[in-house]
């Protein structure tokens, strides 16, 4: 007989009015998704579960009602594609054994460096000391550990599989970790797979003395400085086109690669506790523009000091640094963060989005749609700014907005670009909208621009910043409507 409560949190599950098929045993997603985790337990990823619990996610699928069909995709999906990086990580390391590439400096080497971080009893992820594995007989006072994804090393027997399992458990936090250098999407992704190729080439480097999380920051923190190295990024100011109106304000900076993040892909704080390394405040697009000032070697400082709380002596084991050097960076890299953040804090921290805010982003979607000049100036702030992301254009002030958007939605122009539709979404902690254009004489709306927004006291827009549309998947947006 099947229970007519949720196997979570013993509520009445929704009735089914005559509906068919399997009936669902969890009252929404979120008891659904705290029953996954629940199964996973302390052992991280495992090939065999993950594939049992696909299986048991479609065996569960119902087309009825939409809500729970819905719920149950989308966690179908997303093991889906869990999976799919476990098998695209095993496969690149798979090469890697046929053609292995040398082991690089940015690892630590057996002896000191292993033993320095055993001392130091921490990951770089910001785990503490008690979540250290001990190496030898169990601590006075404490039982024996068994190890797991979180605290075993990667080892020689272990398979290609087995240990893109093992850095699948850590691969999102090390993701934000690399989007936070970097500042773009697209790049952390690469240098993902960069940092966990690097841990396979070095792995019979690592001793296990400290945790898998101390060896994967390492390297990922590594692998960003050298790829800051070879870019050379540098933030310059937008300069005036000819023969447009960009407003009285002063130029914004200007960063070709600066991209949103996907809220989805943030781990929870019931995935990661160390949530000191997803903190969304220091996920603002505001932030991660003005981090991206400091040189390369001053942003690690930053990061692993302010934002995953790394004492002086762990970071400079980290970068090879000594502590006189690293608490250098950091007070060169304080004053200038502060000179490219706004002056009030509330200006760009990430405050939940309120009720007021989700409204005025409905109404700009719908004035959007509407093609109404009207309601949309009546929701920018007076000095709003808008950037677009490689593209050169910028604009401050609503006026200067308004005269370049009207063109573009006036029916009547001959740069008339066609009618949109717009889907909520989420990005860096912030309200965002994915908007799509059915040009003149087609019937499908195709992607266009992904609007991350900002807000001022008023809770009117007082930022857009606009990117392009290859972005959407990422965000759980289709390509075309």
């Amino acid at each position: 007989m099947v229970a007519d409560v949720c196997a979570v949190c013993a509520k009445p599950l929704p009735a089914r009015n005559g509906r068919t098929g399997r009936s669902s045993v969890y009252c929404s997603a979120a008891c659904r998704q705290k029953a996954y985790r629940e199964r996973q337990g302390d052992g991280g990823v495992s090939v065999h579960g993950l594939i049992k619990e696909i299986g048991r996610q479609v065996e569960e699928l119902v087309p009825q009602p939409p809500s729970v069909f819905y719920s149950g995709v989308t966690e179908l999906s997303s093991s889906v594609a869990r999976l799919r990086r476990v098998a695209r990580t095993a496969r690149d390391t798979a090469r890697e054994s046929v053609t292995p590439g040398p082991a690089t400096e940015v690892l630590p080497s057996k002896g000191s460096a292993a033993e320095g971080a055993a001392a130091k009893g921490s990951a770089l992820g910001g785990s503490a000391s008690k979540d250290s594995v001990p190496d030898g007989p169990a601590a006075k006072g404490t039982s024996p550990r068994v190890p797991d994804s979180r605290t075993s090393a990667p080892q020689l027997t272990l398979t290609e599989t087995d240990f893109a399992a093992l850095t699948e458990s850590h691969r999102r936090e090390i993701q934000v970790h690399c989007y936070r250098m970097s500042g773009s999407y697209d790049d952390a992704e690469d240098l993902v797979q960069e940092t966990f190729l690097r841990a396979w080439r070095a792995r019979d480097a690592f001793e296990g003395r400290a945790s898998a999380r101390t060896w994967l920051y390492r390297i990922a923190t590594n692998a960003c400085l050298d790829f800051q190295r070879r870019t050379a990024r540098r933030p310059r100011r937008y300069e005036p086109l000819p023969g447009m109106n960009h407003g009285t304000g002063e130029a914004p900076a200007r960063l070709t690669w600066l991209q949103p993040y996907p809220d989805d892909e943030l781990p929870s704080a019931q995935e990661q506790p160390e949530a000191a390394a997803v903190g969304k405040e220091t996920l603002e697009l505001v932030f991660l523009a003005a981090i991206q000032h400091l040189p390369p070697r001053q942003r690690a400082v930053l990061i692993l000091r302010d934002v995953l709380g790394l004492t002086a002596a762990e970071t400079a084991e980290a970068l090879d640094l000594t502590v006189a050097s690293a608490n250098s960076a950091l007070q060169r890299a304080r004053p200038t963060l502060r000179d490219h953040l706004p002056d009030r804090r509330g200006d760009w921290t990430a405050a939940a989005p309120t009720d007021a805010q989700r409204a005025v982003l409905q109404g700009y979607m719908a004035a959007v749609e509407r093609l109404d000049f009207t309601a949309m100036a009546d929701l920018l702030s007076k000095d709003v700014t808008l950037t677009m992301p490689p593209n050169p254009f910028w604009f401050t002030g609503r006026d200067a907005l308004i005269d370049f958007v009207r063109p573009n939605l006036d029916p009547a122009s001959p740069m008339f670009l066609g009618h949109w539709r717009n889907l909520p979404a989420r990005a860096n902690g912030q309200l965002a909208t994915g908007g799509y254009v059915r040009r003149p004489g087609t019937n499908v709306y195709r992607a266009q621009v992904l609007d991350v927004l900002r807000f001022d006291a008023d809770d009117r827009i007082a930022e857009i910043m606009s990117f392009e549309p290859h972005l959407f998947p990422a965000f759980g947006l289709p390509l075309r409507l």
